[in-house]
């Protein structure tokens, strides 16, 4: 049996298969060279095309993105707001409770808190939001105004003036009933939807924050 070889002056039929044995790998694989060894390949940016179209893109995500977080941060701000006249109210009721005396929840109208020694110590300053307490005939500061309710948030109308006895019930000040209706309507008129935030009491006692929609002044 004839064994082919690479040797010089091998016959002309033999060439095919010398070529292909040179193109082997060093190792022996059996698999083709793909190119020399150690070159390194290109690497390939983006065309001006590519960069519009990504900026376009971008444009247009935060377009719709802006809108939507300002409304959920004046949202979340409305709601703060809201809380801490509730966490006002709870404080005037508990301090009521805990003293066995008359407290009063501040309002922004000086009509609304009378001028008796509660009402002057509110009428004294802005004091909206405030909660002062009666003690030996004298009116002493429970808790500070609410500092929540600023620009672009606003009050809807005034803070009702609360008065509340030893037994808890809140009592719209100049009146002997429980009270039931609205304490404050906070708004802001920078979001269209969700924009208003009523704080409600009924029966004297039980608080609730509902959310509405409508237009701010």
């Amino acid at each position: 049996m004839q064994v082919l070889s690479c040797r010089r002056g091998a016959p002309p039929m033999e060439m095919p298969k010398c070529r292909q044995m040179h193109r082997r790998s060093p190792g022996g694989s059996g698999m083709p060279r793909s190119g020399p060894v150690g070159t390194p390949r290109r690497g390939r940016g983006f065309t001006l095309v590519e960069l519009m179209i990504t900026m376009a893109v971008a444009v247009v995500l935060i377009m719709i993105a802006v809108p939507s977080f300002r409304s959920m941060t004046l949202s979340n701000k409305l709601t703060t707001a809201a809380n801490d006249m509730v966490g006002a109210i709870n404080i005037a009721r508990m301090e009521a409770i805990k003293s066995n005396s008359n407290t009063q929840l501040c309002s922004d109208s000086s009509a609304s808190n009378t001028s008796n020694t509660l009402g002057n110590a509110c009428n004294a300053s802005p004091q909206a939001g405030a909660v002062y307490a009666l003690t030996n005939g004298a009116a002493t500061q429970v808790r500070a105004a609410s500092v929540g309710i600023t620009t672009p948030l606003k009050l809807n109308g005034s803070i009702t003036a609360l008065r509340f006895g030893g037994q808890g019930l809140g009592q719209a000040v100049g009146t002997t009933t429980p009270y039931t209706g609205t304490v404050a309507d906070i708004c802001t008129g920078s979001i269209s939807t969700g924009n208003h935030r009523l704080i409600q009491m009924t029966a004297g006692s039980i608080v609730a924050v509902t959310t509405t929609t409508g237009s701010c002044p």
